[in-house]
C-alpha cells in the first residue's frame, strides 16, 4: 500500500530547486574548461513513442520539459541530463493523472548523424546512466543527441473505497441526494486525477450554493492498492453554518451614486448566501457599461451577527467617448458623421449622445445634400429595473426625389423588457415639418403615439452579430394626427418577421457556415386617403430594407412622367438570402427580394417588383462588413439599372 496526495494536474509547471542548479554548477566546475565550451550548448531532438491513447500522449507531451524546451532554451550536457532526470517524475505524474499508477517511463539517449541522408543513430544510453553527462559532452561534431521517451501505462486503476470524514470538531458528514449527485465520486470509476479533484470541488460548490458560506472540501488523501488495482480516497469536509448575506460595501464609486447601485442589485442583505447569485449580480452591474472592472469579495469569517458581508469594488470607465459613423448605398448615397457620448450624466447611468450626420452624398434617390442632427438621452431603470426611458430631439433635412423635407422632431418613450425574448415600447412624438412635393410646399404639425412590440428568439445578444437560427418579430401601430391645413387622423401599422435556418440540420455544413434567411414585411395605413397623409408618413418600398435593386422609394406608384414616388397606404415585401461562410473571415451571400406598394389600403396588390443580387462579407470582431450588389429584374422605364449597398452587419 502506498499513501500519497494526488499529483498536480497535468501541464502545471514546477520550478527546479536551487540545490539542483548548484549541483550542475559544481559538476561543470570539475570538467576541463575546453571540453565544456566545446559541448555547450548541446543540440538534441526528442521523440515520444505513441501509447495508443491520444489523450494520454497529449498529456505526456505537455508534461515533458524535454519536448517543450528543446527549441527555445539551449542547454549544456549537464543541464540536459538534469532535464532528462526531471522528466521522469513529470511523466510518471502524467500517467497517474490518467489512472495508470503502475506505469513505467523509459528514456534513452543516442547520437544521430544529422548529415546522413536518413540519419545514422548510434548506441543508446539509459537516461539514468551516471556517465550520461560525459557521454553527451563527447558527441562529435555533425551529430546531435536523440532522446526517445517510451511510456508503458499498465492497467488502469479504479476508485475503491471513498470516505468523507468531518473536519476537526464537526459532526459526521451525511450528504443528501443533491449533494451526492454533485459529488458524483463512486467506486469502480477510473482513478483519474482530474475527476477525483473535480469531485471535491463540485461538492464544495454544491455546499456553498446551499448557503454554507464557509464550506470547504480538502484535497483528498489517496491510498494505492496495487493488489486490487484500486485507489482508496478520503475527503475531509467542513460544512459550517448556513449563512445569510450581510451588509454591502461599495468601494471605488466616484461619479456613480451608491443608491443607484443598491437599487440595481439583484441580491439584498438578509438573503441566502449563494455564490452563483452573487456572480450574476456582479455581471449585471458590469453590464451597465459604467465600469471597466467590477469585483466582489468577502472575508473567510462571519460578522458578529452571523452574516456574510460583501465588498464590491468598482473601477469606473471613461465618461466621454467620440465615434464615427458612415455608410453608403447608390440610392441614398453616402452618410458620414461623428458621435459624442457622455456616460453617467447624472450619476445614475444616464447616457447623452450627440450625433451630427451629413447625408445624401451622391445618391440616385437624392437631389442634394441633407443633414441629420440629434440628441439622445437614455435613463435606465426608469420606474423599475426592466424599463428604460429614452428621449430624442432631432433636426432633419432630406432632399429626396419623392419629396424635400425639413423637420424638427421631439419624442419620448419607455422601453420595457417583458422577459428574455420580448420587449415593448410606448411613448409620444411631435413633429413640425415643411415638405415640398411636385412644386407644392406644405407645413405639417404631427402628433403621434407609437406602440411597438419585438420578439427575438435567435439567441443573439448583439444585433450586429449574424443570427443562424430562430425567429425575430417586430410589430408597431402608430396612431397619428396631422393638425395643419385641415386635421386628418390615421394609424400606421407595420409588421416584420425574419427567420433563420442553419443547414447543419440537413448534414450539409458545419454549424453556422451555411444559413438560409427569410424576411417578410407588411404595412398598412388606415383612417385617411393617400393625399390626406403627409408624404413622409406614407408607405414606400425599395432599398436595403425592402427590395434591393430598386432605389429607395423606387417601388410603388409614381407621378406621371417622373421618377417621383407618390407613396401609398399599403406595402408588402419579402426577402430570401443564402449566406455562406468562406474560410475564417470571409463570406458570400445570394439573395432575391420582391415587394409592392398600392394606395388602396389593401396589401398584396399593385405592381410587384423583383430584385436579385449577391454580396461579400468580411467578418470582424464587431460584426460583418457588408457589400451587396443588386439589379432589378423588372425595372420601370425610369428606374436605375443596379444598386450598391455597403454597411456593417447583415441586412436583416
Amino acid at each position: 500500500m502506498r499513501h500519497f496526495r494526488l499529483a498536480r494536474p497535468v501541464g502545471v509547471r514546477v520550478r527546479r530547486s536551487a540545490g539542483y542548479a548548484t549541483l550542475c554548477a559544481l559538476l561543470t566546475a570539475f570538467v576541463p574548461q575546453a571540453a565544456v565550451q566545446a559541448a555547450d550548448p548541446q543540440d538534441y531532438v526528442t521523440t515520444l513513442r505513441p501509447t495508443g491513447n491520444a489523450d494520454l500522449d497529449a498529456a505526456l507531451r505537455a508534461s515533458s520539459d524535454l519536448i517543450s524546451l528543446q527549441k527555445t532554451q539551449a542547454v549544456s550536457p549537464f543541464a540536459l541530463t538534469g532535464r532528462i532526470h526531471n522528466d521522469y517524475s513529470r511523466l510518471i505524474s502524467a500517467l497517474e493523472s490518467y489512472g495508470y499508477y503502475a506505469g513505467t517511463i523509459t528514456i534513452t539517449v543516442s547520437d544521430v548523424d544529422v548529415k546522413a541522408a536518413k540519419g545514422t543513430e548510434g548506441a543508446g544510453h539509459d537516461g539514468r546512466d551516471p556517465d550520461l553527462p560525459e557521454w553527451l559532452q563527447a558527441i562529435p561534431a555533425g551529430r546531435k543527441a536523440q532522446v526517445t521517451i517510451s511510456a508503458t501505462p499498465g492497467s488502469v486503476f479504479r476508485i475503491g473505497i471513498v470516505t468523507l470524514q468531518p473536519d476537526k470538531g464537526d459532526p459526521p458528514v451525511h450528504l443528501d441526494a443533491e449533494e451526492q449527485k454533485a459529488f458524483g465520486m463512486k467506486p469502480g470509476v477510473p482513478a483519474q486525477a482530474e475527476s477525483v479533484l473535480a469531485a471535491g470541488a463540485a461538492l464544495q460548490v454544491a455546499l456553498t450554493e446551499e448557503g454554507y458560506a464557509l464550506a470547504h472540501v480538502g484535497t483528498p488523501q489517496a491510498w494505492l492498492r496495487p493488489d486490487t488495482h484500486t485507489l482508496d480516497l478520503t475527503y475531509t469536509v467542513h460544512r459550517g453554518p448556513v449563512v445569510n448575506l450581510g451588509a454591502f460595501d461599495f468601494a471605488g464609486l466616484q461619479r456613480t451614486h451608491p443608491a443607484y447601485i443598491a437599487r440595481r442589485m439583484t441580491i439584498a442583505p438578509g438573503e441566502l448566501y449563494q455564490p452563483s447569485r452573487i456572480e450574476r449580480a456582479r455581471q449585471d452591474i458590469a453590464s451597465t457599461g459604467l465600469f471597466s472592472d467590477v469585483q466582489v469579495n468577502h472575508d473567510e469569517t462571519l460578522a458578529t451577527d452571523g452574516t456574510m458581508p460583501l465588498g464590491f469594488s468598482f473601477r469606473e470607465g471613461k465618461r466621454h467617448s467620440v465615434g464615427a459613423e458612415g455608410g453608403y448605398s447608390t440610392d441614398l448615397g453616402g452618410r458620414a458623421g461623428v458621435t459624442w457620448t457622455h456616460n453617467n450624466l447624472f450619476g445614475n447611468a444616464e447616457r447623452l449622445r450627440l450625433t451630427a450626420l451629413i447625408t445624401g452624398l451622391g445618391g440616385s434617390a437624392e437631389q442634394g445634400l441633407g443633414y441629420d442632427f440629434y440628441a439622445d438621452l437614455m435613463k435606465p431603470d426608469f420606474g423599475s429595473r426592466a424599463q428604460n426611458l429614452s428621449a430624442r430631439l432631432e433636426g432633419i433635412k432630406q432632399e429626396l426625389y419623392s419629396y424635400r423635407q425639413t423637420a424638427l422632431l421631439a419624442r419620448v418613450g419607455v422601453v420595457r423588457h417583458v422577459n428574455r425574448l420580448w420587449n415593448v415600447s410606448f411613448g409620444g412624438q411631435i413633429e413640425q415639418e415643411q415638405i415640398q412635393q411636385m412644386r407644392a410646399t406644405n407645413s405639417y404639425f404631427i402628433v403621434a403615439l407609437p406602440l411597438t412590440a419585438n420578439y427575438d428568439g435567435t439567441g443573439v445578444d448583439n444585433p450586429i452579430t449574424p443570427a443562424t437560427h430562430g425567429v425575430r418579430v417586430g410589430a408597431s401601430i402608430t396612431p397619428s394626427a396631422s393638425l395643419t391645413d385641415g386635421t386628418s387622423f390615421f394609424a400606421i401599422m407595420q409588421a416584420t418577421v425574419s427567420t433563420y435556418f442553419d443547414l447543419k440540420h440537413f448534414g450539409l455544413s458545419r454549424p453556422g457556415r451555411s444559413v438560409l434567411a427569410l424576411r417578410g414585411t407588411i404595412g398598412n395605413v388606415e383612417g385617411a386617403s393617400t393625399f390626406a397623409i403627409p408624404p413622409d408618413q406614407r408607405l414606400y418600398a425599395g432599398g436595403s430594407a425592402t427590395v434591393r435593386g430598386f432605389r429607395y422609394q423606387g417601388v410603388g406608384p409614381q407621378f406621371a412622367n417622373t421618377r417621383y414616388a407618390v407613396g401609398g397606404t399599403s406595402m408588402d415585401a419579402g426577402s430570401f438570402e443564402y449566406r455562406q461562410r468562406i474560410l475564417q473571415k470571409f463570406g458570400a451571400v445570394g439573395f432575391i427580394d420582391a415587394g409592392q406598394v398600392t394606395g388602396n389600403h389593401t396589401p398584396f396588390e399593385g405592381t410587384l417588383r423583383v430584385g436579385a443580387g449577391a454580396g461579400a462579407r468580411y467578418y470582424t470582431p464587431i460584426g460583418p462588413v457588408r457589400l451587396d450588389v443588386a439589379v432589378p429584374l423588372n425595372r420601370p422605364a425610369r428606374g436605375d439599372k443596379w444598386e450598391l449597398y455597403v454597411g456593417l452587419g447583415e441586412t436583416f
